[in-house]
């Protein structure tokens, strides 16, 4: 059976199915609809020259097995002949062309919202979602180490657009015996509007079952505390709209007057029949767990050939590795451990919506009150002081499961209330020793992701953040691949603590009076939230979900330039020419100026002179006053850059490219201070 190219895929390439499985096989075929050489057959360090292939991965689970119970709502999901739920999913892989050339690791990402974020996240690539070109290959570091690269479709409410990752997953029940539910959408708009979506971002959203349902709901409030106020029904109303000359489902939503802008709506309504979420990660563990183990001789992977697997995921995706790790998946219904390591980042110590009814995999950790900051947040038990609850995110992992681990957070997220936690008890009193098999990195200074250089100012009242931490990953890259390989640990946890009176509340923040530069009140607490009585045990949520009380929040101490102190310290936050820090709160234009911006940070650079510094009235020294000349700002950089690289923290390979940088920085911020 061939299935035939989609518009999105290579003209002139022949769709293949050349997996036969075994009756114990999950992964039953896999379709091959391109394949095609990487950057015109140029080679890459020792691996040589490299190919790319594209398809799909058609799985089968067994609901019987206790491997697949973890699944919420597989066994509402019809079933194949054999008794077995299918389903199937996109993957994309980037591999060398002689397989045995490589470094024998399968490196996994787990694609945000569809996309490919490893390249240009590790590599300085272009983002596309076909990488063919020298520029969306980056500087080549993935490919000249070995890896061979793997993305497969987790998400089903992934956009209808060519070229994005999806899973096809299987319907929770069935016209003639349905699975209803409430369900809950909520929306910022930041200009008056009359319509919105009850998608988040252009994601596919769940059609409102009824469209003049009384028991459906549409409140709003003002800040995410505050109690939601009920608009009466006769002056909303939910909405089709014509695509294609055709009348889509009901997932739009129209409020009579128009909804205004930095308010808080939230719509609760009824809709049936959800996609099995949960298949998605089951995806993932299927298709890495065959290509490790078993091989896959169409996609020229003989068995033996990949020895180890790694996971690599960023903000959403690491968030749903948390989840992966948390809810099980990491053994395969053999048992098999599946990956030998997690590097998970700036996922804070939050997981996500990814496995319960009516679940919405693409909401944002900063949408209110979803499933994402959820105790455990640290790796080994403790119990939770207020609801008694005792878990950890890897205490239910048997130990041959267990994979190695990496966490690197931002500054953002301590901001945002969940990565201190992940390194705290829950009632923020004591640090707690990460377990032998994990790391935690803490990168100073940074936002969730770096602005591009120069910064410019978005929704924030300052400057984005452009401090970048990529250095940093591609070390612990390679250091966690070793760990796996051959068990050669990588360089100690770096993160702020109690103990060092490195990790401190609000209130003993001493952030200095830089002017024009207004700072926080409080940070974003994560509060306990009851889903209601079945979501533990059925993955149902009861909405909306009840708000209980706060977890304490804390944030990394400052010194006099406003600048951390703790983790990893880069070269250029240690040689300061700004303040970088990892919030931002917003210009009143985009929102309330008291409230964090989500996801970024904030950049403020030093005068360049004393008198500048005299008339702005800046406490922080200025560039002039700390650095002779450019040459002994750049001597400085190099110097803490040996530091770092003499530790294992950076590689000596990007030494040239820290300093450039720093070049660039010291160009625009300095001025006439040569």
């Amino acid at each position: 059976m061939h299935r035939l190219l989609s518009p999105g895929r290579c003209a002139g390439a022949a769709a293949l199915v050349l997996w036969a499985a075994s009756a114990a096989a999950e992964v039953t075929r896999i379709e091959v609809d391109m394949r095609a050489e990487v950057a015109n057959g140029a080679s890459f360090g020792l691996a040589g020259s490299y190919e790319k292939l594209a398809g799909r991965m058609y799985f089968a689970v067994d609901p019987t097995l206790e491997a697949n119970r973890i699944i919420r709502d597989l066994e509402h999901a019809a079933v194949g002949g054999a008794g077995r739920v299918e389903f199937s999913a996109d993957f994309f892989l980037i591999k060398p062309t002689a397989i045995a050339r490589g470094n024998g690791t399968l490196l996994f990402e787990v694609s945000n919202r569809g996309r490919k974020g490893m390249l240009p996240m590790l590599a300085f690539a272009e983002a596309s979602l076909d990488p063919a070109t020298p520029a969306e290959l980056g500087d080549g570091f993935l490919l000249d180490q070995g890896f061979t690269l793997l993305w497969v479709g987790w998400q089903f409410d992934v956009p209808d657009e060519p070229g994005m990752l999806r899973v096809d997953a299987p319907i929770a029940g069935t016209a003639a015996d349905p699975i209803r539910g409430r369900v809950r959408s909520d929306f910022v708009v930041q200009s008056p509007t009359a319509f919105q979506s009850l998608a988040d971002r252009g994601h596919r959203a769940y059609p409102a079952l009824s469209l003049d349902s009384p028991a459906d709901a549409l409140t709003v409030r003002d800040a995410p505390n505050d109690a939601r106020r009920l608009i009466p029904r006769d002056q909303w109303r939910f909405a089709r709209v014509e695509s294609g000359g055709e009348v889509a489902d009901a997932t739009y939503v129209t409020l009579d007057g128009g909804f205004e802008p930095h308010k808080i709506y939230e719509v609760i309504y009824e809709s049936e029949n959800p996609p099995v979420a949960g298949t998605g990660l089951a995806a993932i563990r299927d298709a890495v767990s065959a290509l490790k183990h078993d091989g896959a001789a169409e996609l020229g992977i003989p068995q033996g050939a990949l020895s180890r697997s790694i996971a690599f995921g960023i903000s959403q995706s690491g968030r749903l590795l948390r989840t992966f790790l948390y809810d099980g998946f990491n053994a395969d219904e053999r048992q098999r451990r599946v990956f030998d390591g997690v590097f998970a980042h700036i996922a804070g110590g939050a997981r996500g919506g990814f496995n319960h009814r009516f679940a919405q995999p693409s909401r944002a950790s900063s949408s209110y009150h979803y499933p994402s900051a959820m105790f455990p947040f640290a790796d080994e038990a403790q119990t939770d002081p207020v609801t008694e609850v005792a878990d950890g995110l890897l205490a239910g992992i048997a130990a041959e499961h267990l994979p190695k681990i990496i966490y690197t957070n931002s500054s953002n997220e301590y901001w945002r209330g969940t990565a201190a936690l992940t390194h705290l008890t829950a009632d923020g009193k004591t640090d707690v020793e990460p377990p032998d098999n994990v790391r935690i990195y803490f990168l100073a200074g940074t936002q969730h992701v770096p602005t591009a250089f120069p910064p410019a100012r978005s929704q924030g009242q300052q400057p984005g953040n452009p401090h970048r931490y990529q250095w940093f990953l591609r070390s612990l890259m390679l250091a966690l691949d070793d760990w796996t390989r051959d068990g050669a640990e990588p360089p100690p946890s770096r993160y702020p603590t109690l103990a060092e009176g490195s990790l401190v509340p609000r209130s003993a923040l001493e952030f200095p009076e830089i002017p024009g530069v207004a700072v926080p009140g409080e940070v974003a607490a994560t509060r306990r939230i009851d889903y209601g009585p079945d979501f533990a045990r059925a993955g149902i949520i009861a909405e909306p979900p009840l708000l209980g009380a706060p977890f304490p929040a804390l944030v990394p101490r400052v010194d006099r330039d406003g600048n951390e102190t703790s983790g990893l310290v880069s070269p250029e936050l240690a040689v300061p020419l700004a303040t970088y820090m990892g919030w931002s709160l917003f210009d009143p234009r985009y929102g309330p100026r008291h409230e964090l911006v989500s996801l970024q940070g904030s950049y403020v650079p030093l005068a360049a002179t004393a008198e500048r510094r005299a008339a702005m009235g800046d406490p922080r020294p200025s560039i002039a006053e700390r650095y002779t000349s450019r040459a002994h700002y750049s001597g400085l950089v190099t110097e803490r850059a040996f530091t770092l690289i003499e530790s294992k923290y950076l590689r000596s390979a990007d030494l040239s490219h820290i300093v450039q940088d720093a070049a660039e920085h010291w160009n625009h911020a300095a001025g006439d201070v040569r």
